[in-house]
């Protein structure tokens, strides 16, 4: 396997990281916490859970009315997106425990979503962490043909409705994973800067396992129990993974397609000139810190930056790690890019669609921050 890699100046912003890292340490040594999962963090995992699979029960009953089991598959795609986030998200990164076993079963709940959490580890874990923001290499920025979520991308014509179009292409992305895009990563030569991937055996037979289990519990099932039509049961599918895949879809990309965030190109010899830490935060970006129900729900990915410096760190520390963070950026001159509330970094975003679909060449000095 080859490996098309990209390399960061080391020396640029070395004090900035290793008094970063020093004082997020203290931070746990003198708290006596550890940096995983909490009993609060516990508590979440049930309940987001029951809330998917409750209403799942509830549904397959026959108790309720088709316009009820819709509203129930409403309340499913709220928790397969709060599963998502909280759960696997943690989980995957191996941050949810010490232990690599309870993160590998708390992994399979994104399996049991519909995708893949291998796949998952390989384009987000590793290549999106790694290349933020760095366009030809980091996956999340190729949502679509008719998205353009990076100056650095080809401009097309059909980019000029983009900032209307993005927010239905990301409805899709759910059901997207589930048909598409796991078997098309496990299929393809080339994966990111990844050449001539090749995966184990035994991650093709978890793929199609898991991907049989969850097309039984989600199509075959509830059309043999259930008193409805075969396009009932469509809707009823759709309406869950449309539910998903918006919330998710728009989550994150306010950590990066926003306003004040970079998207930096390689030099002549193929590298990026700075430090990856502070690449990191160059590229990423925060909002809502003070909003405490939706950092919940989220899982603490309104904290993108402490999660890209710190990802072995579960979510529920961010809010005080970013307080530290924060200071140390400060200190040192570095960005803190933050929109103070979901709706302003929605609006940065639409705004940043709109330009990135609108010109061709976008000068960084056009690219404001808020």
């Amino acid at each position: 396997m080859g490996v098309t890699r990209v390399s960061f100046e080391k020396g640029k912003g070395r004090g900035f990281a290793r008094d970063l890292k020093k004082r997020v340490n203290e931070y746990f040594e003198k708290n006596d916490l550890s940096k995983n999962a909490d009993a609060g963090m516990v508590a979440k995992t049930i309940i987001l859970l029951t809330v998917y699979f409750g209403a799942y029960g509830l549904i397959l009953t026959g108790w309720f009315s088709p316009l009820q089991m819709l509203a129930y598959c409403l309340v499913m795609g709220v928790g397969m997106a709060g599963i998502g986030f909280s759960i696997s998200h943690d989980a995957l990164h191996g941050a949810y425990s010490s232990n690599k076993w309870v993160n590998k079963i708390l992994g399979l709940s994104f399996d049991l979503m519909g995708a893949n959490g291998y796949i998952w580890k390989i384009t987000h874990n590793v290549i999106h962490h790694t290349y933020t923001n760095i366009y030809e290499h980091d996956e999340d920025l190729e949502v679509a043909e008719f998205i353009r979520l990076s100056p650095n991308a080809e401009h097309k014509p059909i980019h000029r409705f983009q900032h209307i179009l993005a927010f239905f292409a990301y409805s899709f992305a759910t059901l997207f994973w589930v048909f598409v895009k796991d078997y098309w990563y496990f299929l393809k030569p080339d994966l990111g800067p990844y050449e001539n991937k090749t995966h184990p055996v035994s991650e093709w037979i978890i793929l199609i396992v898991t991907k049989l289990l969850y097309y039984s519990y989600m199509l075959v099932i509830p059309y043999l129990i259930l008193p409805i039509t075969w396009w009932q049961l469509a809707i009823g599918f759709l309406v869950v993974h449309f539910t998903a895949g918006v919330i998710l879809g728009i989550i994150f990309q306010l950590a990066h397609v926003v306003e004040g965030t970079d998207h930096p190109e390689q030099n002549k010899e193929g590298n990026i000139e700075n430090a990856w830490m502070i690449h990191q935060m160059e590229t990423t970006a925060n909002f809502a810190h003070e909003n405490k129900l939706l950092s919940w729900y989220i899982g603490g990915l309104n904290y993108q930056i402490e999660h890209h410096l710190f990802p072995k760190i579960c979510s529920v520390h961010y809010p005080e790690v970013s307080k530290i963070v924060r200071e140390v950026a400060e200190e040192y001159g570095v960005p803190y890019n933050y929109n103070e509330s979901f709706l302003k970094a929605v609006r940065s975003h639409y705004r940043t669609l709109k330009l990135f679909g609108k010109h061709k060449d976008v000068p960084a000095e056009h690219i404001p921050s808020y």
